[in-house]
């Protein structure tokens, strides 16, 4: 089973788990009443700050009309405009947060968006014709058809997994109830004010990971178990049964299960394939370089079929790193060399597949004159790396 690894307090409040950025926290989908510092006409976007001393970069290319609280809307940003924002990127070293003016709260089910066009009902594309004639029959209630007057909604993948449409209602009807308040109360908040803090990283991942895809959720800690049982409570009711609180003294968790060895690997350079080859994996500041070697292969087996092994086992283990270590932006993957283009389209295949897997968009751009392949993937959190070296 996979599983994606967040750093957690041994002990104490969940907003220790939380990381910062500079001077604040910002964390995924928190929403800000942003100040503009200076429009870039020739990049199309504005930085402003969210709090003192915390910048952000925004687009002006989403063509989303911005939530303006000092004035009107005229068509123009400008310097000293208090706008609604939420953050969609985090940010990563040197990179400010990236913010929108598209608010989006996510459930379980379906995203809503309040400050789009409303009226659009879209639905997840690893949803397929029959699925999504099942769940609009969900749709057709009232109270439905009156947020969609207000609001847009996306249907998430995980809404495959229901056999009745109640918990999808609900879930919108909790997303509708809570984008209201929000907006309801930005008029009245003063600039660099947080209106909202989504639930923290290690919950969301409960939320969005279908519910057979995991058996149990443990912790150690009360208070981090008192927060998963009260967000599990609202949010996924039917996956409360799942979390378990560990009070056996004599052995920590983080022993039982080898988590701090897992952790250190998971961070290495070095990665070893089951057939004797292995990965090395560098990121930088600009991409992630990856690269393939035969290594301590010893097999029988001709050199191109050697090759096109090792590269097909590359394949799957590199889609499994990406996820693991939160690897995003320009990946470049130097596999073994092929002379053979049936092998070469073999490969790239392959990993196409394994990276549908993953929840965050990756796709495989292609295959350069030199053999190298690039893979984008989105930037959403910082590197596993970055966040367990918050918590040291």
């Amino acid at each position: 089973m996979e599983a994606n690894a967040y750093p957690l307090p041994a002990a104490g409040p969940a907003e220790e788990a939380e990381g910062t950025s500079g001077n604040v926290s910002c964390l995924l989908g928190s929403i800000y009443v942003g100040k503009v510092n200076n429009v870039v006409k020739n990049i199309n976007a504005a930085f402003l700050e969210l709090t003192k001393g915390q910048r952000a970069f925004l687009s002006l290319d989403n063509r989303n009309e911005p939530r303006l609280l000092n004035r009107p809307y005229d068509g123009r940003l400008l310097a000293g405009d208090e706008v609604l924002v939420q953050v969609e990127k985090e940010a990563v070293k040197t990179k400010d947060p990236v913010v929108t003016t598209e608010l989006s709260f996510s459930g379980r089910y379906a995203v809503l968006l309040p400050t789009g066009s409303p009226g659009r009902l879209i639905f997840s594309g690893k949803l397929d014709n029959s699925c999504r004639k099942i769940l609009k029959v969900f749709l057709e209630r009232e109270e439905i058809r009156n947020v969609l007057e207000r609001s847009s909604l996306i249907i998430r993948t995980n809404a495959s997994e229901l056999t009745e449409g109640e918990p999808l209602v609900q879930d919108i009807l909790r997303l509708d109830s809570l984008a209201g308040q929000i907006l309801s109360v930005a008029g009245t908040r003063t600039c660099y004010s947080c209106l909202y803090r989504p639930a923290s990283a290690y919950l969301t991942e409960i939320r969005d990971t279908y519910h057979d895809q995991y058996d149990a959720i443990v912790t150690d800690s009360p208070d981090l178990y008192e927060e998963a049982r009260l967000f599990l409570e609202q949010q996924c009711p039917g996956e409360l049964h799942k979390l378990k609180l560990y009070q056996d003294p004599s052995v920590t968790l983080m022993n039982l299960y080898g988590l701090s060895a897992k952790l250190r690997e998971a961070t290495e350079t070095r990665v070893w394939l089951k057939s004797g080859g292995y990965l090395v994996i560098e990121p930088t500041e600009a991409l992630t370089v990856i690269d393939v070697n035969s290594g301590k292969y010893s097999g029988k087996k001709a050199i191109r079929d050697t090759f096109r092994l090792i590269n097909l086992e590359a394949a799957a283990e590199i889609a499994r790193q990406l996820r693991l270590r939160n690897l995003s932006g320009i990946i470049i993957v130097d596999f073994i060399n092929m002379e053979d283009s049936a092998d070469k389209q073999e490969l790239l295949q392959a990993l196409s597949r394994e990276l549908r897997q993953d929840p965050v968009k990756a796709v495989v751009v292609d295959m350069t004159p030199l053999g190298l392949v690039e893979i984008t993937r989105k930037k959403i959190r910082r590197p596993l790396r970055e966040q367990l070296n918050e918590t040291d």
